[in-house]
């Protein structure tokens, strides 16, 4: 095989970047204050190929996306062409090993057929409906899984075969595929009782009803009770932070420039992959850097890498840190995934984050795609071998993050430890403590075992005794994930959920700061109320989260700058573009001594412009500030000055104002979508919906409060 080496070393991509950036764009605006960039910056056309020594085609060629050679730190192992070649996906894996559940005892099957027997006769959902049926039915594969384990993904593909669930249902369901993980998950689960009507709920089509939140029991769940009086707020220093924010690259590797962007069977932009209603011709060519439908190739990657840094006025000083809120790999069916395909994703990702954007730590959380099988995570409680199957999956990333010198020791300890999640303390006082949130995804199929257990993995133990131990020591906190607990309901189980809005509020506003998350793909935001939000105003109102794109993320006061909500949630912008919406990312300004948000600055690149860009090599993506949040809502509280925070009280009063003025709600749906084009209008109800989403941090929130289905029209 043929290798190509880079012609142009370092010096060469440096002067790429300084050609893009000093004759391209114009002039930064006035109201940046000299705190930002231009306001746009049209990369390169071509491919900056002194980011690697080696590829394993031509980088230079515009019909095919560049292939590096990429060696793992780790495992000292150069990963093959094949693994990203788009004209050779896999068509299974073959190669990881499966693991069984091993076979009950006979004493283990007596005592559990009289533990269902026991579960089905109390259970009040039984009777003469679908939903008993269901769980009827659950009742055989799970005998089926403990005693003849090897044969559960036989029968889940029957069942899948008679009932059509799928076109290829040993693909999906096989060995191979996550009928394994299916296997084990019903071998645990009460399926007679509430796990088995969640399932039924969740995988078979709803056959029976979702479940509510169980009644949860936090007597001895705090070491200590809430301080009263809560302890003097930290001092502002005056000293401004910049935070980066990334999530959801969702980088495919595979990407072929040309191939079908509008298929039929996803993912689209890969060879092969056709639109049924044109087999022969194809309808709409992937573009070289990206499409709507389809997740970005690495020419996207890297020139949005590339811009970062020029727009946001950090290429000589850097971040002081970056937020990765999770989701680097692609939307690759379970049959086209393998361990190594997600190490070679991260790999190169963590890889070209630490190349790239200069200085400062990057502190990732782990995304539901970020794993193989995806989404799955076992709970230490199943022991052995299977609570240790994805052991190999920790290490790694924990080794790699230290490797990347972004954690300490102890934090990567901490995340091999712990699924991937860890603290890290910052000299400045700030803790970070990031969360694996694919243990309340409803897409896990082990969330399903023991339902009624809010903290079944044990991550919100982790995180109470973190926080605990962070307002002991008088330091603030920031809490990052992937998947949000709240905002429509859809996202996350209702129980593990409820506990982590509790546990927000004990510790809200003096240890946490700020929450951000990511998943979604849009800009929204979460706030998180006192008392279970049976009170939703200004004076309640204790934390933000901000989640995917959303806006700045605060921490609570008192009085009126300050106040008791329990906090906020930001969710961060994808890069990605699939889901119809722009490339983006976003930047925070933060207050060194408070850790408070004061201002959150979102920039996008315009998707629909990008065929346009494949006749030519002049000229790639243009990123351009889309909005600061101050500037865009700061109207709507006249009474807060230019340097309070953007914090709980603050968002909850925009949010009043959103109920006055149809304008800024519709602003924040533009936002929510990065101004895409593709954006569904939203008006009336759809509106009142989304205030109502921004005032839910949980799943029985949503559920109690808002009108589902309204999150995207």
């Amino acid at each position: 095989m043929r290798l190509y080496r880079s012609a142009l070393g370092a010096a060469g991509f440096a002067q790429v970047a300084f050609l893009a950036s000093s004759e391209l764009i114009p002039s930064p605006v006035a109201s940046t204050c000299g705190a930002l960039g231009p306001p746009v910056f049209t990369v390169s056309g071509v491919f900056p190929t002194s980011i690697y020594t080696q590829y394993y085609n031509d980088p230079t060629a515009t019909s095919v996306q560049p292939q590096p050679v990429i060696t793992d730190p780790i495992t000292h192992q150069v990963y093959p062409y094949d693994l990203s070649n788009p004209d050779t996906v896999p068509l299974s894996n073959t190669h990881d090993p499966q693991v069984i559940f091993p076979k009950a005892s006979s004493e283990q099957l007596l005592d559990a057929a009289f533990s269902q027997v026991l579960s089905v006769a109390n259970n009040p959902t039984f009777g003469s409906n679908d939903c008993a049926r269901c769980q009827a039915a659950l009742q055989a594969g799970k005998f089926l899984a403990m005693a003849a384990p090897e044969q559960g993904p036989t029968l889940v593909v029957r069942l899948c075969e008679h009932f059509g669930y799928k076109k290829d249902c040993n693909t999906e369901y096989g060995i191979s595929g996550v009928g394994q993980i299916i296997t084990q998950a019903i071998a645990h689960a009460d399926v007679g009782g509430l796990d088995g009507q969640m399932i039924c709920a969740r995988f078979f089509s709803g056959l029976c009803p979702a479940a509510t939140a169980s009644p949860l029991d936090l007597s001895n769940w705090f070491a200590k009770p809430k301080p009263n009086p809560l302890p003097p707020p930290r001092k502002a220093s005056g000293q401004r932070l910049k935070i980066l924010h990334l999530s959801d690259l969702h980088i495919d590797p595979r990407y072929a420039n040309g191939a079908e962007a509008t298929c039929t069977t996803r993912p689209c932009c890969r060879a092969g992959n056709v639109n049924a209603k044109s087999p022969n011709e194809t309808i709409f060519p992937a573009p070289r850097f990206g499409t709507f439908t389809c997740d970005p190739p690495l020419s996207l990657i890297v020139s949005a890498l590339s811009a970062i840094p020029v727009l946001t006025r950090t290429e000589k000083a850097g971040f002081d840190f970056t937020l990765y809120t999770g989701d680097l790999v692609g939307h690759d069916g379970e049959h086209q995934m393998s361990r190594e395909f997600v190490m070679y994703s991260e790999t190169l990702v963590f890889d070209l984050l630490k190349r790239m954007l200069g200085t400062g730590p990057v502190y990732a959380a782990l995304g539901n795609h970020d794993s193989y099988h995806k989404s799955q995570h076992p709970p230490s409680s199943l022991g052995g071998e299977l609570s240790a199957q994805f052991d190999w999956h920790y290490e790694h990333l924990a080794a790699l993050w230290e490797y990347q010198g972004w954690l300490p020791h102890s934090a990567a300890d901490l995340a091999r430890k712990h699924n991937a999640a860890y603290m890290v303390r910052r000299e400045d006082g700030l803790r970070i403590i990031t969360l694996n949130t694919d243990f309340w995804y409803i897409a896990n199929y082990f969330n399903y075992i023991n339902v009624t257990n809010p903290d079944l993995s044990g991550m919100l133990r982790f995180l109470t005794d973190e926080l605990q131990d962070a307002e002991d020591a008088g330091d603030a906190a920031w809490i990052i994930g992937h998947v949000p607990a709240g905002w429509d309901g859809t996202h996350a189980l209702p129980n593990p959920s409820d506990l982590f809005y509790q546990i927000v509020d004990r510790f809200s506003p003096h240890v946490i700061k700020a929450m951000f998350f990511g998943h979604t793909h849009q800009d929204q935001l979460m706030l998180y109320y006192a008392n279970n939000a049976t009170d939703i105003s200004a004076s309640s109102a204790n934390a933000a989260a901000w989640v995917r794109l959303a806006r700045s993320l605060a921490g609570v006061h008192m009085c009126k700058k300050s106040s008791s909500l329990a906090g906020m949630a930001q969710i961060g912008p994808s890069i990605t573009p699939m889901t119809n919406l722009n490339s983006g990312f976003r930047m925070y300004e933060v207050d060194s001594g408070s850790f408070e948000v004061l201002d959150a600055y979102t920039w996008i690149s315009d998707v629909s412009s990008y065929p346009a860009l494949d006749a030519q090599t002049d000229f790639g993506p243009a990123f351009e500030f889309e909005y600061s949040t101050r500037d865009a809502y700061g109207a709507a509280v006249p009474d807060w000055g230019p340097d309070d925070p953007l914090n709980a009280t603050w968002w909850h009063r925009v949010t009043e104002a959103m109920e006055k003025d149809d304008s800024l709600t519709t602003s924040f749906v533009t936002y929510q979508g990065k101004s895409s084009v593709l954006t569904p209008s939203c008006t009336g109800e759809c509106l009142a919906a989304r205030i109502c989403y921004i005032r839910s941090g949980s799943v029985p929130v949503a559920r109690q409060n808002c009108d589902p289905g309204r999150t995207s029209g």
